[in-house]
């Protein structure tokens, strides 16, 4: 807690209680830089916003400093974005057939080669990760951070961009890039990688990074299947229900919550597996196995159609892991965080995610109120929505009422991940209603 490194974020009082550093120059010029991104936005797009939008961008001004000042790298990671945003912006100079004409935006900045970028260093982020937690390699887990956030930058300027791209495609066309399920995947793993790094750094360990890049690991599979097999990547026109200022705040904070929620299912995964460390009997294993098996078969679980070579293979290597991990319960085991901090971790991550969810069901009421006239419809989504709600509600109520902790608060964090799981994946593709814009 002492460290060097956290001199200038963090702070011991007296009883040794971390606790933030006042607000020094360094962050108002912070908040002055984004004050000034801000106005030079409003300017340079002044056409195409309205009243809610020009809010919406004065709004993220005083958060995105808040954010900044709770956890520095932040602000480095916005300083950065602006620049590789700005620069694909002057590169393109208002011509989309630029994307594929000037070398740095068909190799580096253009969206889709952006989003490339992010998929493959997530991968080799996830690698190095287990190479660090196996091989007890300090370098390899360093690597595994380090590429982590250059997967998030590279898929926060590939978002960036595509906004850009949308309103090269003409007038009215142009929309933040959270609207379909091609653009919400890559939001999912950036949020969740995101918020494995603050953990990471907050509680000085990289071991977590090998069981939490897997879910992002799968949403990246996820996102290559659905580029290739339905060119998922294009910019297309918003249905008349999504052209509303709602969406830049309902969609972020409902993935705020899946990522959180994401996060703690794999925390709660890697507390099962130190537990059972030293099991010797399988049987006590076959439900943390089923489990695992059935998250990675949910994908395919939903599918309308005949199952492909990829998602046999999807679910194969899912299933491996999950046996290879269990095999090597023990030295695994070893190397993890006390069970005390992954049971802070996962229950921090539940409470973050259960307060954005609950702001992001509300903000969709008021949303479909506008739409369609009514608050709720127990549409599809909506009902699971709810569902999702509970079944969080009820795991911190536990937790504060009744002293909810180990192994059945691991356990229901990791069904907690199929229930959510099916509320983003399954309702939204494939049930039919009012929210279907990313059904197959």
């Amino acid at each position: 807690m002492t460290r060097a490194s956290l001199d200038d974020d963090r702070w011991l009082d007296e009883g040794g209680t971390l606790g933030r550093a006042r607000p020094d120059w360094t962050d108002l010029v912070f908040l002055l830089l984004l004050a000034v991104g801000a106005y030079f936005a409003g300017q340079r797009a002044a056409g195409v916003m309205d009243g809610y939008d020009r809010a919406i961008l004065i709004g993220t001004v005083p958060v995105l400093a808040w954010l900044g000042w709770l956890w520095r790298p932040l602000r480095r990671l916005m300083l950065a974005l602006a620049l590789s945003a700005g620069l694909a912006i002057s590169l393109y100079g208002g011509d989309l057939a630029r994307a594929e004409e000037a070398f740095l935006l068909r190799m580096l900045f253009s969206s889709q080669s952006a989003i490339l970028w992010m998929s493959a260093l997530f991968l080799l982020a996830t690698v190095c990760y287990w190479i660090g937690l196996i091989a007890r390699s300090a370098t390899a887990a360093w690597l595994g951070t380090a590429l982590t956030w250059g997967a998030v930058f590279a898929g926060c300027t590939g978002l960036l961009v595509r906004w850009y791209e949308s309103h090269l495609l003409g007038p009215g066309i142009g929309y933040i890039p959270v609207s379909n399920l091609y653009e919400v995947i890559i939001l999912f793993a950036i949020v969740t990688a995101l918020f494995h790094l603050y953990y990471e750094e907050r509680y000085e360990t990289r071991s977590l990074g090998a069981f939490v890049m897997l879910i992002v690991t799968a949403a990246v599979g996820f996102l290559i299947w659905y580029t290739l097999a339905r060119d998922a990547y294009q910019i297309l026109p918003l249905v008349p229900a999504l052209k509303s200022w709602w969406m830049k705040l309902h969609v972020p904070a409902n993935f705020i919550g899946y990522g959180t929620f994401s996060l703690a299912a794999m925390v709660g995964f890697a507390y099962l597996v130190k537990v059972h460390g030293e099991t010797r009997s399988w049987k006590k294993l076959v439900p943390l196995f089923v489990l695992g098996v059935l998250l990675a078969a949910e994908p395919m679980v939903f599918r309308t159609e005949g199952l492909s070579a990829y998602w046999m293979v999807y679910f194969g290597v899912g299933a491996i892991l999950v046996g290879g991990i269990l095999l090597a319960r023990r030295p695994l085991a070893e190397r993890l965080p006390s069970l005390e901090v992954l049971d802070d971790i996962m229950y921090k991550a539940i409470a973050v995610g259960f307060a954005f969810f609950t702001v992001a069901t509300i903000l969709g009421a008021l949303w479909a109120a506008e739409a369609w006239g009514a608050y709720w419809q127990w549409d599809p989504k909506e009902t699971w929505a709810l569902i999702v709600w509970l079944n969080y509600a009820a795991w911190l109520h536990m937790r504060l009422m009744k002293g909810l902790r180990g192994t059945f608060a691991a356990y229901w964090a990791l069904v907690g991940l199929l229930i959510t799981g099916f509320a983003f994946l399954g309702v939204n593709m494939f049930l039919s209603g009012l929210h279907s814009y990313g059904e197959l």
